[in-house]
């Protein structure tokens, strides 16, 4: 290997090596054999694309896939970020006030779990289940989730092109949206059918416990006496948000246990004056509930005071931080995630309902199905188990 090869190496080699010892810092069990030995074969692989690739190779450019390419083998959320990103992370400054209406995963494209009510991804047609391929033009192959994310925020008024392909379809479609600020309640509510409330969840947001017992009060002074709780295409909010509101339905258990690397699972306990709300409750839940709205479905769940009716939920209860690295750039991870009452992982897991529906999804373009099977099948749970 020439001296230049030499130090190619060395530049592309030193981040990934920086990769491994974070993984020591955040208490993985590893040898030292365990972590060299695939870095000398990584070491080796690189030296034969500066060898033999038949054009020029941007050292930047492979060092920066070589980091993508780690960070995205562990989950959708954790990330590389390159110097910009942790930059814009530490300050604390958004994006933009605005957004399109779309929660997104990662499955090798970015993709959409959810769309919000009225938003402009929704009133464009967008539906779990797409994959987002380009965001402006640039592909979304190499996009973490935390970047594409910001990618879609922006000023009120100012448009965002994205490249769409649904299901097998061979041809993608240019979708071009105005970003708005999102004006949505995080909390309405009424009523279903006679003696049934409905109360729907969009973020659970520090204030979305009080919200909730205010919206289940009016409800049953309306007459209901049995609730449906829809977190449908609900991941936003912090998770301890989510346990606060499971804390109105649980009076005495678990809701649920926080495991980090090398650390025994640690137990989170209702407390004295928890469980307020004691009517029968059924949850509906699908391909977007995540996060607070997972940890939520499954403290009551598991605690048997509801029923989750819906699709698999999305599978995302963890928290991540920042690990910088010497260049400025960072690494975004998962470092501690959330088990069920029932000490099942629900991260990258999801929960699976008790009464599954179908989910349909039409062409690029068609109609959106009418009704809503999921409710309908909640009404009837709950009418019947008050005739019984």
């Amino acid at each position: 290997m020439t001296s230049r090869n030499q130090l190619l190496v060395l530049a592309v080699s030193i981040p990934v090596i920086v990769f491994a010892l974070v993984g020591g810092y955040l208490g993985q069990t590893v040898t030292r054999e365990e972590i060299y030995q695939p870095l000398r074969v990584f070491e080796d692989v690189v030296s034969l694309v500066l060898s033999n690739y038949v054009e020029e190779v941007d050292v930047e450019d492979a060092m920066r896939g070589a980091m993508n390419g780690l960070a995205d083998g562990l989950d959708p959320d954790s990330a590389y970020l390159t110097p910009g990103l942790v930059a814009a992370l530490e300050s604390g400054a958004p994006a933009g006030p605005a957004s399109v209406g779309l929660e997104l995963s990662r499955q090798y494209y970015l993709q959409v779990v959810a769309t919000r009510a009225g938003s402009p991804a929704a009133e464009a047609g967008l539906m779990a289940g797409d994959f987002i391929r380009a965001i402006d033009n640039r592909p979304t192959r190499d996009v973490s989730l935390f970047e594409g994310t910001r990618l879609l925020q922006g000023e009120a008024g100012t448009t965002v092109s994205l490249l769409v392909i649904r299901g097998n379809a061979a041809e993608p479609h240019i979708v071009n949206l105005v970003r708005e600020v999102n004006t949505e309640p995080a909390v309405s509510s009424r009523m279903a059918d006679a003696g049934i409330g409905y109360v729907r969840i969009t973020a659970f947001t520090p204030d979305a416990p009080a919200a909730v017992e205010a919206a289940l009060d009016g409800l049953a002074g309306d007459g209901a006496t049995r609730f449906v709780v829809d977190v449908r295409g609900t991941s936003r909010g912090d998770l301890d948000d989510g346990l606060a509101t499971a804390r109105l339905f649980v009076s005495d258990g678990t809701l649920a246990l926080r495991e980090s690397k090398g650390v025994t699972a640690e137990p989170i306990l209702t407390e004295p004056g928890d469980g307020a709300i004691t009517a029968p409750v059924a949850v509906l839940v699908d391909v977007g509930t995540g996060g607070p709205a997972e940890l939520f479905a499954a403290a009551l769940r598991d605690n048997d005071r509801a029923e989750l009716i819906g699709q698999p939920t999305l599978g995302r209860a963890a928290r991540q931080r920042l690990v910088r690295l010497p260049d400025g750039s960072g690494l975004w991870l998962s470092y501690m995630r959330y088990l069920s009452p029932a000490r099942e992982p629900i991260h990258q897991e999801g929960l699976v309902p008790d009464v599954r529906i179908a989910r349909e999804t039409p062409e690029f373009g068609d109609p959106r199905p009418t009704g809503d099977e999921a409710l309908d099948r909640a009404i009837e749970l709950l009418a019947a188990r008050a005739a019984a």
